[in-house]
């Protein structure tokens, strides 16, 4: 039985890897509908509240290069300290910040391929200043956090990212999730690949802000989705969890 599932497990990467290569055959033929061209951004209509972040607060002078050399997956945070609004504006800012504008597109710290920008960022806050504990949504274009629910969802986190302590552990683990048609939409079934470039490109960039900023950061792929798609109420479908990522201040040797 074991051996049938790998088997199975196998052809479906196979799979997967084969029909999304480029060939002249399928790149033939295609146009892009611009009258279904996706929104961008992301807002829910009423969420509890809507929390303007300050500025981000950014300190020390490590050169890239010294953080390239520091960076660790850190699992092992002070629980009993928090951090404070700047320091997880400024995290917000270096993963899907906002950094420069071309009519009416927006460039951000995370290179995206089309400029498409698929990946949108929930918050698990447990311990951030001014924030009560709950489920967050980020607004790159506004800046803002949409609180979703109210209360502390670390250890049901943990359980659907299989029982890793770290998450139930960490001030803030960010959920990214990948609203399919955004890349889809130009790429067809290219987009899966691209989708999960684009969240590598910005799980790096938060290991490099937190070790900056002095705290740690652990990037997680291991969970239940379905599980995680429904604490944030999504659909699984045309929205799903791709990554998650632990913040929180170190504590210990325990990296990797």
């Amino acid at each position: 039985m074991e051996q049938k599932r790998d088997q199975s497990m196998e052809s479906v990467g196979a799979f997967f890897q084969e029909k999304t290569k480029y060939t002249p055959e399928r790149l033939r033929g295609h146009t892009l509908d611009w009258s279904k061209f996706p929104d961008t951004y992301k807002s829910y209509e009423a969420p509890l509240a809507r929390i303007t972040l300050p500025k981000p607060e950014v300190k020390g002078e490590t050169t890239l290069w010294q953080l390239l050399q520091k960076r660790r997956s850190r699992r092992a945070y002070r629980v009993e300290q928090t951090i404070t609004k700047g320091l997880l504006s400024a995290l917000l800012w270096a993963t899907q910040g906002l950094t420069a504008r071309q009519g009416k597109m927006y460039f951000r710290t995370a290179p995206s391929a089309g400029g498409l920008y698929p990946v949108e960022t929930y918050l698990s806050v447990r311990a951030v200043e001014g924030l009560e504990p709950g489920i967050y949504h980020f607004r790159p274009l506004e800046a803002d956090l949409e609180l979703l629910k109210k209360g502390n969802f670390g250890k049901s986190l943990a359980r659907a990212a299989l029982g890793q302590q770290l998450v139930s552990d960490a001030q803030v683990t960010f959920i990214w999730s990948a609203v399919m048609e955004r890349s889809t939409w130009k790429y067809r079934e290219r987009a899966y690949r691209y989708i999960y470039i684009d969240a590598g490109h910005i799980g790096q960039n938060l290991y490099l802000a937190a070790e900056a900023l002095g705290l740690g950061a652990c990037t997680i792929g291991a969970f239940l989705d379905d599980d995680i798609n429904q604490m944030i109420e999504i659909d699984g479908v045309s929205e799903t969890v791709i990554y998650l990522g632990c913040v929180g201040w170190p504590s210990g040797e325990k990296h990797e």
